[in-house]
Formats: C-alpha cells, sequence, structure tokens
C-alpha cells in the first residue's frame, strides 16, 4: 500500500500515540501546536522523528481553514482528527474529502458522522433495529395528549423496576446544550412543566416540540469497541466499564471488561448482558456499513437492562484498554494503528474468531484536579513526574519528564493516561494500586501552594471496580 503523509489535528497524548502508530506502519506524518502548548512533549517528539518540517504552529485546533492551509503547505495526503475538536464535525470530515485537493479523513464517512452523530436519528434507527434505548420519544412531540400518555407509561415503567421515586426528563426537543431540560417526578407537575417548557422552547428555538425519557439512576456505564473496513467488514475489540467519573460525568477510571461474573456477584445475568450489548452493536455497525473505529454507549441498570445512549464516531480515550485485553491471532492490538490502517483504505485481514481476550486491564486518567472541591481543575507548574517501568503497564503522556512544565490553562489539566494489565480481577487491581502508590507528582501554583491531583481518588475507587 502507498505510503501517506497524515497530519494528526489534534494535541498531546492523542497526538503522540498517532504519530507512533504512523512510525510503526511506515507512514510520515505532521504536526500542528497552539503557543500555549510550545511545551507540550508531543511538539519535541514532531521534530525528533520527523524534523523541523513535521511542527506547524497555528492559532487554534478549532480552526479549520489553519488546519488544511497546513495539509497544503505540508503536501499531507490524510487527515487524522484524533478526539475531540474536529472529530465528530461530519461537515469537516465532508471538507476534507470534496476540497480541490483531497485529504483521507482518518474515521468514519462523513455521511455515517452525520446520521449517528443525530442522537433521535440514532435512537430511531436503534428501534427498528430491535436494539434497546432508554424509554421515551424518538421524535419530537407535539400533542399534550400524546406527551402525558407517554409520561404516565414511563412512570409505571419505573414502579416496575422497583424505583422508590420515578424521574422522567422533558426536554425541548430543538434545545441544546443543557437548555431547556426539566426533571418531573409525578403526573400533576408533568402537565404544568410541559406546558411552561413548550411555552419556552417556542420562545427560545421557534419550536415547541419536545422529547420525553426516562431519568435512569444507579445505572452502569458500558461500551463496546467496534472496529470495521470499508469494504463490510466488522469486528467489536470487546466491552469496558466507565461508571467510575466525576461529578461532571467525566470518565476517570475504564476498565475491560465492562463486568466480572467470575468472582463478583451480580443481581443479573452479567455475562447475557455483555453478549447482548455487543450483538445489538454489532448489529447497527453492519446495518449503517461502519467503516472505522467506533463505540456503542450503553447504560445498564441496576436490574440488568441495558439501554443504548449514543455512538460516538470516534477513537476514543479509553480504546487503550480494550487493546490491552485484545489479542489477534495470539499478537497485541493496537486499535489507533487498526483506524490508521483501515481509514486509508486497508481490508481488515481478520475476522472475530481470530479475536481472544484475555485478563483484565483498567486505565486511570491522571489529571490535575480536586476531587474534594468538585474536581476544580488546578493550575500551576508540574515540577516532578514519574512513574514506574513494569511489563504489564503502559503510560501516555504529553507532560515531558526531564523539565518544568506549566499547564496550559486553555486546555483540561489532563496528565497522562496509565493502562495496567492482570490475568485476573485482582491481580490488575493490586497492579493499579502499586503503579499509584510510586507514581511521583509534583508542582505548585503562583502561590507556591502544592499540586493537586486526582491520585487518591484512583485509589479510593480502585477497591470497588466493577462492583454494581
Amino acid at each position: 500500500m502507498r505510503t501517506h503523509k497524515v497530519l494528526i489535528a489534534n494535541r498531546g497524548e492523542i497526538a503522540i500515540r498517532v504519530m507512533e502508530a504512523c512510525r510503526r506502519l511506515g507512514h510520515e506524518f505532521v504536526c500542528v501546536y497552539t503557543a500555549e502548548d510550545k511545551d507540550s512533549l508531543h511538539c519535541e517528539l514532531a521534530i525528533k522523528y520527523g524534523g523541523e518540517k513535521s511542527l506547524y504552529r497555528i492559532s487554534s485546533y478549532q480552526d479549520a481553514n489553519e488546519i488544511f492551509a497546513v495539509a497544503d503547505h505540508s503536501k499531507a495526503t490524510a487527515i487524522h482528527p484524533g478526539y475531540g475538536f474536529f472529530a465528530e464535525n461530519y461537515r469537516f470530515a465532508r471538507r476534507a474529502v470534496q476540497r480541490t485537493r483531497p485529504l483521507i479523513f482518518i474515521g468514519p464517512n462523513w455521511q455515517i458522522i452525520k446520521e449517528l452523530g443525530d442522537k433521535i436519528n440514532t435512537k430511531r434507527l436503534a428501534r427498528k433495529l430491535d436494539v434497546p434505548t432508554v424509554p421515551g420519544s424518538d421524535r419530537p412531540i407535539y400533542d399534550d395528549l400524546e406527551a402525558e400518555e407517554l409520561a404516565r407509561n414511563l412512570f409505571n415503567f419505573q414502579k416496575e423496576q422497583g424505583i422508590e421515586y420515578p424521574v422522567i426528563l422533558v426536554k425541548a426537543s430543538a434545545g441544546g446544550g443543557g437548555m431547556g431540560i426539566e426533571e418531573v417526578g409525578d403526573l400533576d407537575r408533568f402537565r404544568s412543566v410541559l406546558r411552561r417548557l413548550r411555552n419556552y422552547a417556542q420562545r427560545q428555538f421557534g419550536n415547541d416540540g419536545v422529547l420525553i425519557e426516562q431519568r435512569v439512576f444507579d445505572f452502569n456505564h458500558l461500551e463496546v469497541q467496534i472496529v470495521a473496513d470499508r469494504y463490510g467488514n466488522v469486528v467489536h475489540f470487546g466491552t469496558r466499564n466507565c461508571t467510575i467519573q466525576s461529578t461532571g460525568r467525566q470518565k476517570r477510571i475504564e476498565v475491560a471488561p465492562g463486568f466480572y461474573p467470575k468472582t463478583i456477584s451480580y443481581a443479573f445475568d452479567a455475562a447475557k448482558v455483555l453478549r447482548d450489548i455487543v450483538k445489538y452493536s454489532v448489529r447497527m455497525a453492519k446495518h449503517v456499513r461502519y467503516d472505522n473505529v467506533g463505540t456503542w454507549e450503553w447504560i445498564v441498570s441496576p436490574t440488568g437492562q441495558p439501554f443504548l445512549m449514543e455512538v460516538n464516531t470516534r477513537i476514543q480515550v479509553e480504546n487503550g484498554v480494550s487493546a490491552v485485553i485484545s489479542r489477534v491471532r495470539g499478537k497485541e492490538v493496537d486499535i489507533i494503528a487498526e483506524q490508521i490502517r483501515l481509514g486509508l483504505g486497508e481490508k481488515l485481514g481478520y475476522s472475530q474468531k481470530d479475536i481472544s481476550f484475555t485478563g483484565v486491564g483498567i486505565e486511570y486518567r491522571i489529571i490535575a484536579e480536586s476531587p474534594e472541591d468538585n474536581f476544580a481543575p488546578w493550575v500551576g507548574t508540574i515540577e516532578k513526574f514519574s512513574w514506574p517501568n513494569y511489563p504489564w503497564l503502559k503510560v501516555f503522556s504529553h507532560v515531558p519528564q526531564d523539565r518544568p512544565y506549566e499547564i496550559p490553562t486553555d486546555y483540561d489539566p489532563n496528565l497522562a493516561l496509565a493502562i495496567v494489565w492482570g490475568e485476573n480481577l485482582e491481580e490488575a487491581k493490586q497492579n493499579g494500586l502499586k503503579f499509584l502508590n510510586e507514581v511521583v507528582l509534583e508542582g505548585k501554583n503562583n502561590k507556591q501552594e502544592n499540586l493537586k491531583s486526582n491520585l487518591n481518588f484512583l485509589k479510593q475507587k480502585t477497591e470497588n471496580i466493577l462492583v454494581f
């Protein structure tokens, strides 16, 4: 296959991992950075591995014109969006492939990004394929009687689930960013909220349609890792559990596989739940002819009912924890390298029967933040950052270990991803705690106050990993 030059339109840890995957596959690369990121390790490594012409300064990672200008100047032939920024922007993906000097977009084709990026459309598609979704409407509702009947059914459904205080969500269908959403706990209040929310939606958005959904409490957040090529071949790399999160629903620990019924007792058939969500995810991926790496996100109720939440049409931060337990014909997997290879047009080259799973993986997100203060970000300079070297450990970080590093305030204060592996859950947890106890992480802010991180939070949460 021909050699490509891949423009990495992202920063930090993911830029480094894409860079390294390109090198392993024999492709050239080009990196970008902003002034705030000049001290990031991804800049240093870009020059080290590719020379001065492999690094371009831009004003923003979200300026498409600048990114495409770099692609033209560097003669890049493909573009990798990483995660965040333009990764799930179908307009950016469409522009990449349709411009006068087209680029290969390393991700799904833009039509799929558009189709699955619409949550209402995804819900409608899932129901058409008998894939369970969160109970509620899959289209805007304009009729009060229809809305009330749906609300009554949802309240009854939750009572059947044993939920003592049922709650449903009423959303303005044209809203976004958390606007126009209210929780309702009884039918009488629902009627008044419905009238008020419809009036609000008409004033704000010119559309008084509402969506009504069940509010699921105490759920586990599971994911299925899908990998597919442009020729109709689809496989999965298992499940992972992303339930341990911050108060803002931001993931902090991910574990693969998603449940561990070998040693943990669940109130439902956990093995069947894992089989089911994999089956449903693969069914949808094949139906839409998914053609790259993607994640099907699920919530599982305390009674073991899975509901599809959304589809992420990109590589995710936690791809490495799925890779660490996966083998293709006995060899370790690099899901980012697979994404690049398939995005550039290669065939998958293996089937599901060639994939096996071994052990348990845990991914820790190490972040400069204060879990005690509602996970508020910490701003300052990292003075020391190091970790041990073990065969069961992988650490990915853009923070230099040989010099101080000032955390840019323009971006989230993520410092590293650490992935540990064990032959079983208990060994993985022991390895995780061993790693966390041996990490050296020190720094000060401009008031000479010591660095705050989530290391203790990660330690505390390790004991109950995969317990539902």
